[in-house]
């Protein structure tokens, strides 16, 4: 499956046949089977893991040569500690439940009939992503282990590393006697590939999950003729509270400012409430300053600090993903809620403060995904949620919200037992 390949409809056809024939096979699989996979590709990654950090590397130059921002090139590098913390994640994936076959719901009729709701998988998942070669192991290891096939499409920043790290799912896949085909990554780079998993691959995509960009996921939205679980901004907010302790405030914002800019779960706006302004506002500006963090500020605050910007009515829209963040100053947490949910893309907001009925408003009037009371909107993430990994957060009402993990990737079937009864 490599090389050049000028038609590549037939190609990706081949790939969707095959990943439906496997997906048959992986639903009949045993969480023996699928936990051996998982477990032989843990040592397979480690054993390779010299020609993964090669292929990294060689990523990470063509990044560097094509001038990709500070932000992406997080997302694409790759170490000794990530490369360990992928194989670890395949374990854990391997020790969670396997949902497939549980019964979600039972009950009897009064005419004798005895009904089960029962986990079943969704059948074969594609994948579009960008930068972040792990990734292929988190979406492709979360699929089968739901026992659906994994369609993987990576971005061309990370062709090598992706490549490098699928031949350790395949051979984990060998050593448990599944189908290679249960994951599958897309073998050229060609954007009629994404075109054709969007269209479905003549009905042998069931569900697409894109995880990267808003361009990429824009469109994934809007050509996609099968269901999608996506979210298309990460417009996270952190709220700071009248009755926030300002030294876990601080902590908070930094943390969910900075320890990864780059990733969806960042925070991007800090609202802090007009009643605390003079005492915890100058606090935390001046932490988030300390820590190299640009801060743009509305036109009602005014600190000492020279490197303050000006925010706009577009800063409270933006998605950074970037040491930047805007700042505003609301009434109290009903001015939070009002800002939050004109300006959010309902993924995650956090409320600090030791108010529990403050923060019990904040819960139940705001519709995001993910809402976390005194902690750092980092955690919005599916191995955080003890979901071993996660596949992509959802932003939407249906189906799968927040990180869509193992029980997300199952749909369900109805058994019903009788003895002999008819309809009347």
């Amino acid at each position: 499956m490599k090389g050049d390949h000028a038609d590549i409809p037939a190609l990706m056809t081949g790939i969707g046949e095959r990943a439906r024939e496997a997906a048959r096979t992986l639903a009949r699989a045993t969480t023996k089977q699928k936990d051996a996979a998982l477990l032989s590709a843990a040592m397979c990654i480690r054993a390779n893991a010299g020609d993964i950090l090669e292929a990294n590397a060689a990523d990470l130059k063509a990044a560097e040569d094509r001038g990709l921002s500070g932000a992406l090139v997080d997302r694409l590098t790759l170490t000794d500690e990530r490369v360990e913390a992928i194989a670890k994640a395949l374990e854990d994936i391997a020790a969670l439940h396997d949902p497939v076959g549980t019964t979600i719901a039972e009950w009897d009729r009064p005419n004798g009939l005895h009904i089960q709701r029962i986990r079943t998988p969704l059948g074969v998942i594609g994948i579009i992503y960008e930068s972040r070669p792990n990734v292929t192991a988190d979406a492709g290891a979360l699929a089968m282990k739901a026992g659906n096939a994994a369609i993987l499409r990576g971005g061309s920043e990370a062709v090598r590393s992706n490549h490098a790290i699928h031949a350790s799912l395949v051979e984990g896949l060998q050593a448990a006697g599944l189908p290679e085909d249960a994951i599958q990554l897309v073998p050229v780079q060609d954007r009629d590939c994404v075109g054709e998993m969007l269209r479905g691959l003549n009905g042998n995509i069931d569900v697409i999950v894109p995880r990267g960009g808003k361009s990429l996921v824009a469109r994934v939205q809007e050509e996609a003729r099968v269901p999608v679980f996506a979210h298309l901004e990460g417009i996270c907010h952190v709220y700071v509270d009248r009755d926030a302790e300002l030294d876990m405030a601080i902590n908070i914002v930094l943390n969910a400012k900075l320890r990864r800019t780059g990733i969806c779960g960042a925070a991007e706006t800090l609202l802090v409430d007009r009643a605390c302004a003079n005492t915890h506002l100058a606090p935390i500006v001046e932490a988030l300053i300390a820590e190299g963090c640009e801060v743009r500020v509305d036109g009602e605050i005014h600190l000492a600090a020279k490197q303050l910007k000006p925010a706009t009515e577009a800063d409270w829209f933006t998605e950074y993903l970037d040491n930047i963040i805007s700042v505003k100053l609301v009434d109290g947490v009903k001015g939070a809620i009002d800002h939050i949910e004109r300006y959010g893309s309902h993924h995650t907001e956090c409320i600090v403060t030791n108010n529990a009925e403050t923060a019990g408003r904040f819960f139940h009037d705001i519709d995001s995904a993910i809402l976390l009371h005194n902690a750092s909107t980092q955690f919005a993430d599916g191995g955080e949620f003890g979901m071993g990994a996660e596949i992509g957060i959802a932003t939407g009402r249906f189906h799968a919200r927040g990180p869509v993990g193992l029980e997300q990737l199952t749909s369900f079937k109805y058994l019903v037992r009788g003895d002999g009864q008819t309809r009347p």
